[in-house]
């Protein structure tokens, strides 16, 4: 195999050597070799892995643990331990897919709920926030923030409690629902906004595309794009265990993490 030092391997990754050595520290990539004057000697292997970590870690998708799993993958990995690698990698891209279905099924609920918003309602009915909060399973607490986060304006009668009417509550379905399958507050209040100029838009589209007035975009705030780009890195991710255990089987005499003879 071919060795580089620390500014080689930064150089071809595009990352500062500072971040070299911190993956190292955290058991990212597998601990390479030193020679007797300290400088750390790495190998074609580390330079498949790190491109591993980095396809891994590309996408900040959060939910129900992605991320843990994906920083679960590169260790194993980086370990050695190729079979089990896969395995997780496997088990990730199954996650992933859960979680594209919930979001599209959250898409598909919406556009249920907004199909019947007028049909046979009596909008003369009136809840107070428990009994909303108790009809919806959530808590008044979790109300409170949606209305905090402009998702939604309640009416107040004079003597200032709130009152939820039919509407309100098929406009709470819609954002539980989408709450429910990770998709973020702004996400959601881009998309209602976006229904409130235009009721014919598409929703799918509003919901995961931000728009340039968007500071920080976060990846639920695209959640579709975003898991759809974990998958395809996850694929990524599985092609580079198996070319590292190639690597590894056509070079029985180099041990995993140093140049040492096995």
């Amino acid at each position: 195999m071919n060795t580089y030092k620390t500014i080689n391997v930064a150089r071809i990754i595009g990352i500062h050597v500072n971040t070299v050595r911190l993956y190292e520290k955290c058991g990212l990539i597998p601990k390479p070799e030193r020679l007797r004057n300290g400088y750390r000697v790495f190998t074609d292997l580390h330079i498949e892995q790190f491109k591993l970590a980095r396809a891994a870690l590309q996408v900040e998708v959060l939910q129900n643990g992605l991320r843990k799993r994906a920083v679960d993958i590169i260790k194993v990995s980086a370990a050695g331990d190729y079979e089990t690698a896969a395995e997780l990698t496997r088990q990730y891209i199954e996650r992933v897919d859960t979680e594209k279905t919930n979001a599209e099924e959250a898409i598909r609920i919406t556009r249920s709920i907004l199909s019947g918003m007028d049909t046979g309602l009596d909008m003369q009915i009136a809840y107070t926030r428990q009994e909303a909060a108790d009809f919806l399973h959530v808590t008044i607490d979790t109300l409170r923030n949606w209305e905090l986060n402009g998702l939604f304006t309640i009416k107040r009668k004079k003597n200032g409690y709130r009152v939820y009417t039919v509407r309100d509550l098929q406009r709470l379905k819609i954002i539980r629902s989408l709450r429910c399958a990770n998709y973020s507050l702004s996400a959601i209040l881009r998309m209602l906004r976006a229904l409130s100029d235009d009721p014919d838009i598409n929703i799918r589209e509003a919901i995961d595309t931000p728009t340039a007035d968007d500071d920080i975009i976060t990846a639920c705030d695209k959640l579709l794009t975003s898991l759809n780009d974990a998958k395809e890195n996850a694929f990524f991710v599985a092609g580079q265990i198996e070319k590292m255990k190639k690597m590894t089987e056509s070079n029985p005499t180099v041990c995993h993490h140093t140049l040492k003879k096995c």
